[in-house]
């Protein structure tokens, strides 16, 4: 279950407010001494964090799928670059992060337990069972707290930034869990979106990445180049090369933004009367990578101005990176003036 971006923290009859953890959303389905971990995208995590399979043994029920989020929890706070270091090919380089940095799972909904399928229950009931379910476990696993108070879940979203966790999730008591649907809210500190990256150019001294080519699909299935990712330290220039040079070879086949063909949807483009003179053109990557970036705002279906890299997200499957998870309220301030709603 998915949910949209919001400005503000709703208020109603019948919500509950969660803690937005920044970690890996993973889904946990334990049979008898089976434990399987994996992305929304069914992508295999169980590998990757081989510590929490015994903690998962000896904390949840004996038969049951739970909804959480796997995260890393530092001294100052949770740690997303050390999570993305588990997505390794070397076991043994797996096995020693297991010990250096252990991962924790953060268990915030049941959707199974027993003979039971829990997905068409409303979500205030999920949670009993949830908690029910969850009362002796131990950490590393964990329990998400929840509140029905907008005072408590405006306290956190001002408190816990500085910890890592990156706003409140908002259900209402009613709700059923909805595979692939966005119908719960997170309110963040800024707004992000996952997007494909579909290319790259050349920075103008050479040799190192300028700028990421981003793409979004729309409901029909065509990737839309929706603009850029710049503004990068002379570092992280270079280490793009890297993390970018696997998804080079053979780009070209089936690319939707490749040359020499009508494309779907819009494309980057090249010289231009406003791009004064520099150098447009690109490279293309296999539209395999995802990266999260930060926006302002939205001009018509692509950003308004170049974003802002945030991080890689090597769990999140490229055909998820919609225009769906967008959300661009109209601002308070124009909503009055021309009596609109956001």
């Amino acid at each position: 279950m998915l949910a949209k971006l919001a400005r503000e923290l709703p208020e109603g009859d019948g919500l509950f407010y969660e803690p937005k953890w920044d970690g890996f959303r993973c889904i946990v389905f334990r049979d008898g001494d089976e434990v399987v971990l994996g992305s929304r995208n069914e992508k295999p995590l169980t590998r990757y964090f081989p510590e929490l399979v015994g903690s998962l043994l000896a904390n949840v029920p004996d038969r049951c799928v739970l909804d959480g989020e796997i995260v890393i929890a530092g001294a100052a706070g949770l740690e997303f670059d050390a999570l993305q270091q588990r997505i390794h090919p070397a076991a043994s380089r797996i096995e020693l992060l297991s010990r250096t940095t252990p991962a924790s799972f953060v268990a915030f909904d049941l959707l199974a337990l027993d003979d039971s399928d829990l997905q068409a229950e409303p979500y205030s009931a999920r949670r009993r069972a949830l908690e029910k379910a969850l009362e002796p476990a131990r950490p590393p696993i964990h329990l998400t707290p929840v509140t029905t108070s907008p005072d408590v879940a405006r306290d956190w979203f001002s408190r816990f930034e500085g910890a890592g966790l990156d706003g409140v999730m908002v259900k209402a008591g009613h709700l059923r869990y909805q595979p692939d649907k966005r119908v719960m809210l997170k309110v963040k500190h800024g707004r992000t979106a996952d997007c494909v990256v579909g290319g790259f150019r050349w920075h103008k001294e050479g040799g190192v990445v300028g700028s990421l080519l981003l793409g979004l699909f729309d409901d029909e299935g065509v990737l839309h180049h929706v603009g850029v990712a710049s503004g990068f330290s002379a570092a992280r220039r270079k280490e793009f090369v890297d993390a970018l040079e696997p998804f080079r070879p053979d780009a070209l086949k089936s690319h939707p933004w490749r040359a020499g063909e009508q494309p779907e949807g819009r494309v980057p483009g090249g010289q231009s009367r406003w791009s004064a003179g520099k150098d447009l053109s690109w490279e293309p990557l296999r539209p395999e990578l995802v990266a999260e970036v930060s926006y302002d705002h939205l001009q018509g279906d692509r950003f308004r101005h170049a974003t802002s890299f945030s991080r890689w997200r090597p769990e999140r499957h490229p055909a998820s990176c919609t225009y769906a998870q967008l959300d661009t309220p109209i601002p308070t301030e124009l909503a009055e003036v021309f009596g609109t709603k956001s």
